[in-house]
């Protein structure tokens, strides 16, 4: 965060400079604190910038006092995992607020208890109705499944030509007692207000 927060972050650009604003923000975003997931000459891959995110967004947000029980920061992964041993790379050795990042997969949406962060799978799409309103508050869901911030989860990855971006949706994240940073609201491709978790 202190890498973004000396950047002095200006209002929105014109049209026609947005798109390289925006993409410059992403990367500063990505490059807070988050190990390398590769030398500097190999792109990395669209599993390692997304991993990234998940844990850079542990330094955007601001969770309830109720859900800081226990050693660990949970991040969870629901349903047919995309990361395989990248996002235990990413966060390996990690810990945010004095508690290891740890990670852990579940099949079963009633099994994700004690997570901080949890990305539900594509494998979980026709059952996303059924599964958010089951996630417990506290807690900042992240997909990349079609139009899931406008469906009631908090943020989506979204695949804008070849970068990764993502739009969050505000008013999902204050229901679930959340508070984003504005620095990872201006970085996000949209923020909606319209919906609530589980709408």
């Amino acid at each position: 965060m202190e890498a973004l927060t000396a950047l002095t972050l200006k209002p929105r650009r014109a049209p026609r400079r947005r798109h390289l604003y925006a993409a410059v923000c992403a990367l500063l975003l990505l490059g807070v604190g988050a190990p390398q997931p590769a030398p500097a000459q190999t792109p990395a891959t669209e599993s390692q910038v997304k991993a990234a995110y998940l844990y850079n967004f542990t330094k955007f947000a601001r969770w309830p006092a109720d859900t800081a029980a226990g050693e660990h920061f949970t991040i969870c992964i629901l349903g047919r995992d995309p990361f395989g041993r990248v996002l235990d790379a990413t966060v390996a050795g990690e810990s945010v607020d004095g508690k290891t990042v740890t990670v852990r997969r579940f099949t079963a949406a009633g099994d994700a208890s004690g997570c901080r962060i949890l990305y539900i799978a594509r494998s979980q799409e026709t059952e996303l109705a059924q599964l958010l309103p089951q996630v417990r508050p506290g807690t900042l869901t992240v997909s990349d499944i079609d139009r899931f911030a406008e469906r009631g989860g908090i943020i989506r990855f979204v695949n804008d030509g070849n970068r990764v971006r993502f739009e969050v949706n505000l008013s999902a994240a204050e229901h679930a007692g959340l508070v984003l940073s504005s620095e990872l609201l201006k970085v996000a491709i949209n923020v909606r207000r319209d919906q609530k978790a589980g709408q």
